[in-house]
């Protein structure tokens, strides 16, 4: 099929585009390339080198790969563009990646929150409100987040897949059943944005019969596909510091240059993970098992298993021998939660999940070592703060 990816520079869509290009699939990548902006704005680069866009789809190009094209486009603020794009190309199907993706930069500033919604909200209406303007059956796979149900206690309750069943007492001693949208919890900026994504998927898909598939993530850990593996001028993101670094890539770079593991709090917090082969994979079985037309949005819970993070960090310094070192936490949260998810979808779908195994812990160390020299330590540590009490609380308050 014809697929636009759009954000298909970044740290999951670089990989997700050429996976779609190595099953055959004819992929034009959109991006406005605002990550490698924001690098610069934060003065930290990836820690494995990162080529240009251009230079990476030569190098695809010359390992063998089904060519992928690329349009530069900030589809947040060019709508006419996009419109006209989606006219010229007529996909098959869009798999939209292009939104900020971090709750700590969203939190960092006003200046970030404000970036966050404009870029992430304009991004995903343009987008909805184009597929309709242009008239065609264009299949939307959305990256999303776990974030959207909340990090708070669910007192054992599993997560289901975006529905939620609920009972409504009425006023005569009467109940009726009815599906509703799990409840939004967000716990940033970042996660808002998520769950108001989930809105404009749930309107326009009532509305215009636009055929969605919502894949609600949990944080993603590794490196690199057997892909993006073939040339090292294919290689993907790998981010560390504070702001971008996920939690389990932040560990196994911290342990690889003798760098105390940074626990937040105590520990507790629950989070659902998934390896990026995984998520490429899971992207791919979306797009090969789309709604029928007038079929509800589709919600998958992209994850593959659950780990309290002060857990992982006592099996990374086990394999490594790092050290553990507890800092006040600059997000606004419950100190413990519960987090049981259902994710049977893309298990029936074949999903073989990559488990976190000391095998591939090793894989990202090793990674890690060999680019340790680029690794600026001032950046590693989280400083942006939720609210001013988790300012004082880390020491960044002015």
């Amino acid at each position: 099929m014809k697929v636009l990816v759009l954000g298909g520079d970044g740290f999951c869509g670089w990989p997700c585009a050429v996976n779609l290009a190595d099953q055959g699939h004819d992929v034009l990548i959109v991006d406005n390339l605002s990550r490698r902006k924001i690098d610069i704005d934060l003065e930290v680069e990836s820690l494995t080198p990162i080529v240009s866009i251009g230079e990476r789809l030569k190098a695809w190009e010359e390992t063998g790969g089904k060519p992928m094209r690329f349009v530069h486009m900030d589809i947040a603020h060019e709508y006419q563009r996009l419109l006209d794009l989606l006219e010229e190309e007529r996909p098959d199907s869009v798999v939209h990646f292009a939104e900020q993706r971090a709750a700590p930069y969203s939190m960092k500033s006003s200046a970030t929150k404000r970036y966050t919604v404009d870029n992430n909200v304009n991004g995903t209406h343009n987008l909805l409100a184009a597929i309709v303007e242009s008239g065609q059956d264009i299949h939307v796979v959305h990256l999303g987040t776990m974030g959207v149900y909340g990090y708070g206690s669910h007192r054992g309750a599993t997560i289901p897949e975006g529905y939620l069943k609920v009972e409504v007492p009425q006023p005569d001693g009467s109940r009726f059943e009815e599906e509703i949208l799990h409840p939004a919890s967000p716990g940033s900026v970042y996660h808002m944005t998520k769950t108001l994504d989930q809105l404009l998927f749930l309107y326009y898909n009532k509305n215009d019969k636009v055929r969605i598939t919502d894949l609600h993530q949990g944080i993603v850990w590794g490196t690199n596909t057997d892909a993006t593996d073939r040339d090292p001028r294919l290689t993907n993101r790998f981010d560390y510091d504070g702001d971008y670094g996920t939690v389990l890539n932040r560990f196994l770079m911290q342990a690889a240059i003798g760098y105390p593991l940074t626990v937040h709090g105590t520990g507790g917090q629950t989070r659902a993970f998934i390896h990026i082969r995984d998520s490429v994979r899971c992207v791919q079985l979306a797009l090969e098992n789309p709604p029928e037309q007038g079929e509800r949005v589709k919600i998958f819970n992209q994850m593959t298993e659950s780990h309290q993070v002060g857990e992982l960090a006592k099996k990374v310094a086990a394999l490594t021998g790092a050290q553990v070192n507890n800092l006040p936490n600059p997000r606004n949260e419950a100190v413990e939660n519960d987090l049981i998810v259902d994710n049977r979808c893309f298990i029936e779908l074949g999903l073989n999940p990559t488990t976190l195994d000391n095998g591939l812990l090793k894989e990202v160390v090793e990674i890690a070592t060999r680019y340790a020299d680029r690794c600026d330590r001032n950046r590693i540590l989280c400083t942006s703060a939720w609210t001013k009490t988790q300012a004082q609380a880390i020491g960044t308050a002015s």
